[in-house]
């Protein structure tokens, strides 16, 4: 009898570790058992079918709570990174590049609470939100805009103003990922990125953020699937006691909850499986374990199935279990007491717009100018979300970003004038490319980008949104005449 006593109290602490995804704006059948046998929470994402709508998600958030789901989380940044109502007409908030080109704490904190409202008026209690990176890294190709940018001291500041606002509008920040993916050149969704800095690099530039998110009271932060060569050795930080219990608990002293980024990511199970993944991360002093969009029951059975093995063989103390657990409760308990604010949508505009930035004159257009989007693969992180001027445009064309395009976007926009819109054209020949044949025969286009401004044609008509969300776009149209 006490042996099996036992197993079911190692079942139960494995469950609140774990944060499954499931597909539908229901919830299935074995999500509520799970969710009474004390199953963590789950992880809602739009790719899924989980957000149809707000009002279907604040049914289906409302059916976990009557299962006892203590969190329900996504990953809603605003900006390019948008999960609500946003995977598809665009976020009506700018990301985080657009608030640190402003620089206006006060601002940043507005819009995140307002962010933070929106979520809590669904049902969803913790995001894991905002992104602290710190972007250094021009060509890094899954964080970009979602950084404040390249200043630490910068990044701080926000991070810290992010985490404020959050928390007022009663839904719990996640600072990630930690311990900073901002100077990598490769995505941890599709292999190990390496970050080439020991600890004295990490502590004046990487951890900078980190440390006023703690000091601002974040709730949890988020783990990278990174590799630290002089610090983990190899292995990435998800998984790394180094970096888990020895940067983030030890070093800087942070006693809240840690999260996984998703276990699905290659930077994470890739050559180990989920489950195994699972067991270090746990291990390693993580405390709730985000699986992924794809790992749904049987992903869950098999990760539960090795915790409990890693119990029973001394390899995973039940202690460390418990541990985890009491995090998460102290979590729980926090939002049990917290209050909602109310949605200030128009604040995203106000900050879109200030975060425009021109160069050079603008033409004043004679007639509706032929706008011409270069196409722009987002990473796996944004996902298919909307972009562009083309809702504003009376003429809109996509390009794919050749220059043997350019004759017949040249002839199409003859007598008229041209706004070139360009994504991150600095990771894009193609875009440059096709950007260049244009400017050539058509020194008077626009050019607008719609992600970080690093490519800037010398003596171009320049617009930088520093983003692609709604807002961004609904701002530039403005500034180019598109819009009433």
């Amino acid at each position: 009898m006490s042996e099996r006593i036992a197993n079911d109290e190692v079942g139960r602490l494995a469950r609140a570790a774990l944060l499954p995804s499931f597909d539908g704006a229901t919830a299935p059948r074995w999500v509520l058992d799970e969710l009474e046998r004390g199953l963590g929470g789950v992880t809602l994402f739009a790719l899924n079918g989980n957000v149809p709508g707000t009002r279907e998600l604040a049914a289906l958030t409302a059916e976990l709570r009557s299962a006892g789901a203590p969190l329900v989380t996504i990953d809603e940044e605003g900006g390019d990174v948008t999960r609500l109502g946003g995977h598809k007409e665009g976020s009506p908030y700018p990301g985080n590049a657009a608030l640190g080109a402003v620089d206006d704490v006060a601002l940043t904190r507005r819009v995140y609470r307002s962010l933070g409202a929106e979520l809590g008026a669904v049902g969803v209690n913790l995001n894991f939100a905002p992104s602290v990176d710190v972007n250094t890294a021009a060509d890094n190709p899954v964080i970009g805009t979602r950084s404040f940018g390249a200043d630490p001291e910068l990044v701080a500041r926000h991070a810290a103003a992010a985490v404020a606002g959050t928390q007022e509008a009663g839904v719990a920040a996640c600072a990630k990922h930690f311990p900073g993916h901002g100077a990598t050149v490769e995505d941890s969704h599709l292999g190990v990125p390496v970050v080439d800095a020991d600890l004295e690099l990490l502590d004046r530039r990487e951890l900078v953020p980190f440390r006023a998110a703690i000091a601002a009271g974040t709730r949890a932060v988020m783990t990278a699937h990174l590799d630290l060569p002089g610090i983990t050795a190899g292995v990435p930080a998800t998984l790394s006691p180094a970096v888990i219990t020895g940067l983030l608990r030890e070093h800087l002293g942070y006693q809240g909850v840690i999260v996984t980024d998703a276990l699905d990511m290659k930077g994470a199970s890739g050559a180990i499986g989920i489950p195994e993944a699972a067991v270090r991360a746990l291990i390693a002093g993580a405390d709730l374990l985000c699986l992924g969009p794809r790992e749904h029951h049987e992903t869950l059975l098999a990760v539960l199935a090795a915790v409990e093995g890693a119990v029973a063989s001394g390899r995973l103390p039940i202690e460390r279990l418990a541990d985890a657990a009491a995090r998460t409760g102290a979590l729980k308990d926090w939002l049990a007491g917290s209050a909602p604010a109310p949605v200030d949508r128009a604040v995203g505009l106000d900050a879109a717009r200030r975060a425009v930035r021109i160069t050079g004159a603008l033409p004043a257009f004679p007639g509706a100018p032929l706008v011409v989007e270069l196409a722009a693969n987002g990473n796996i992180a944004v996902g298919p979300t909307p972009w562009g001027l083309s809702p504003w445009a009376a003429d809109a064309v996509r390009a794919e970003g050749t220059p043997d395009e350019a004759g017949h976007v040249l002839e199409r926009a003859t007598g008229r004038g041209l706004v070139v819109v360009l994504r991150d054209a600095h990771r894009h020949a193609g875009q440059r490319a096709l950007a260049s044949a244009l400017l050539a025969a058509r020194p008077d286009a626009v050019l607008v980008d719609m992600g970080l401004p690093v490519w800037r044609p010398e003596g171009a008509v320049h617009v930088a949104t520093y983003g692609a969300a709604q807002a961004n776009a609904r701002a530039a149209a403005e500034v180019l005449g598109l819009t009433n």
